[in-house]
């Protein structure tokens, strides 16, 4: 990453892995070519996604603790990577804006101008 948050990077392959003991499932990974011309792999967060070969991601550190040589994730709903579809908690984790039915909280020094109209 040289001292970079974050990374921008074209996907060259979207595949699985299966965990470390006593772990079991499969996990799905990207390899990444990034900018800098350093390939990774990344993994994919959260459940259904749209991602092929050569999107445009944004990945930033952040290990998979039960994937070997997995030390980046992929940031959800930036450049060509879809967001999560229906998430109401931990929306800024999974690329997801804020729905209409969702109660926003006014600040009390702002509730009585919010009156006055």
């Amino acid at each position: 990453m040289q001292k970079r948050p974050q990374v921008k990077g074209t996907v060259t392959k979207v595949t699985t892995m299966s965990p470390k003991k006593p772990n079991s499932a499969s996990r799905h990974v990207a390899k990444i070519r990034l900018t800098n011309t350093l390939n990774i792999t990344a993994r994919v967060p959260g459940s259904g996604y749209i991602c092929s070969r050569y999107n445009r991601v944004l990945a930033n550190g952040g290990r998979a603790n039960d994937l070997p040589g997995v030390g980046y994730t992929i940031i959800r709903g930036v450049y060509d990577f879809s967001p999560v579809i229906s998430k109401r908690k931990r929306r800024s984790v999974y690329g997801v804006s804020r729905p209409e039915s969702l109660t926003k909280h006014i600040r009390r020094c702002f509730r009585s101008i919010q009156r006055q109209k």
